[in-house]
């Protein structure tokens, strides 16, 4: 399919999510099928300052393109700096998150933050847009909270000054992550714009994704925290797209290979003591509902190195098949 004149297998998309979208994740992804991987956020203020950690964040491999990567910050000038500068980057696409609820990101008047000033919305986008020669697209949320839901607006806002697209998670900041998400809205906003319009929220099974599409319009559906520990999900909505058919869950033998897999891309990335810090998190979604799970977690956490990890998931997995 083609989604802002780039070409995609196809429109089920990995979401941004700071912590969890790094570079190995993105590759597993990928290799299930999913049509488009965003990297984490980005801050533009970090790049702008020369920060080498900001700058990691947008290293994009062979493996995983397409790949977007997004940016976050409320300084246009800032912003449209870094476009500038991802010009040259692997990146198909740049996307401009205005939804991030975490307030270290908000008390800043970054990530949903700038929901409450749309005319800000419009200077940030105009301002990247003009500076970059990839596609622009936005990420928002429903609104900041329910006395101020104004996600079609921000849309016509981010598509009158040259978004490409818009992506909408169908929460309020004040949700967080909790609730519902409401399907309504976003079916509003691909009703306002004629842009591209990706579909966020509690999409968490191959019926889930058939049912945002059905119910919103949308063109393209972008999973979260679904993939979380489960990289097969874009497989299984792929698949059940085509012949109509759910695929069986991963045994706990494919679930343990795959997280030793992802370790060692990890701790080949970030190091032993990085990776195996950020890989805990990772394994404790991966075992979600096996048996004996906290035990498992437990020892992880106690846990340091790499082998010892993998010696101790391999007697685990004797334990369980």
């Amino acid at each position: 399919m083609e989604f802002c004149n780039i070409n995609l297998d196809n429109n089920v998309f990995l979401a941004p999510m700071a912590g969890v979208t790094d570079m190995p994740f993105r590759v597993l992804c990928r290799e299930q099928g999913c049509g488009l991987v965003y990297t984490e956020m980005v801050s533009a203020k970090g790049m702008h300052y020369n920060d080498i950690k900001s700058k990691a964040l947008t290293a994009i491999a062979e493996e995983e393109k397409p790949a977007a990567v997004q940016i976050f910050g409320s300084d246009p000038d800032i912003l449209a700096g870094i476009a500038e500068q991802l010009n040259n980057s692997d990146a198909c696409l740049i996307d401009i998150n205005m939804g991030c609820p975490a307030p270290k990101i908000t008390k800043n008047g970054e990530g949903s933050a700038l929901m409450k000033r749309p005319e800000l919305v419009g200077e940030i986008v105009k301002a990247v847009s003009s500076a970059s020669r990839k596609p622009v697209t936005v990420k928002i949320r429903k609104g900041w909270d329910d006395s101020s839901i104004n996600a079609v607006e921000i849309a016509e806002i981010a598509e009158k000054n040259g978004a490409k697209a818009i992506a909408v998670h169908g929460r309020t900041r004040e949700q967080y992550y909790s609730g519902k998400a409401d399907w309504e809205i976003i079916k509003n906003v691909k009703k306002s714009v004629g842009i591209p319009v990706i579909g966020n929220g509690d999409i968490v099974t191959p019926e889930d994704a058939e049912r945002m599409f059905e119910e919103t319009g949308c063109d393209a559906i972008m999973v979260g925290r679904g993939a979380q520990g489960n990289p097969w999900i874009f497989n299984k909505i792929l698949h059940y797209f085509k012949t109509g058919n759910i695929l069986p869950d991963p045994t706990p033998e494919e679930k343990i290979k795959m997280i030793i897999r992802h370790m060692e891309m990890l701790v080949e990335l970030k190091g032993m003591h990085i990776g195996i810090c950020e890989m805990r998190k990772h394994i404790s979604w991966y075992i979600k509902g096996l048996r004996n799970a906290t035990y498992v977690k437990e020892k992880v956490f106690r846990l340091t190195s790499k082998d010892e990890i993998i010696d101790m998931l391999r007697v685990y997995m004797e334990s369980i098949t």
